[in-house]
């Protein structure tokens, strides 16, 4: 995917992602309405920032990622939804 946005960091890399799709059914089948979904917390990385001296961005484009409920920016772009945050803001990287 050729993403045309590059984070700009400050004091620690910025990352944006694609936040994952909400659940639609519980582990048992009853569908969840629109307004009771909870907002994902796992994410896959779509670009990275680069620029913070000294300093080497520890996830990767492609690394899908555990983050905070309440972490990051939401950007809309072309129609599709996503999330800018910093690195630190991140929690985990989910390893296949």
């Amino acid at each position: 995917m050729n993403f045309n946005i590059k984070p700009i960091s400050g004091t620690k890399n910025r990352i944006i992602l694609k936040p994952a799709p909400a659940e639609t059914k519980t582990a048992s089948g009853l569908i969840i309405p629109d307004n009771a979904k909870e907002k994902p917390q796992k994410g896959k990385i779509i670009a990275v920032g680069d620029d913070v001296k000294d300093e080497s961005p520890i996830v990767k484009i492609g690394d899908t990622v555990i983050y905070g409920k309440f972490s990051g920016t939401e950007l809309k772009w072309e129609g599709k939804k996503y999330l800018i945050m910093s690195e630190n803001e991140i929690y985990g990287i989910i390893k296949n």
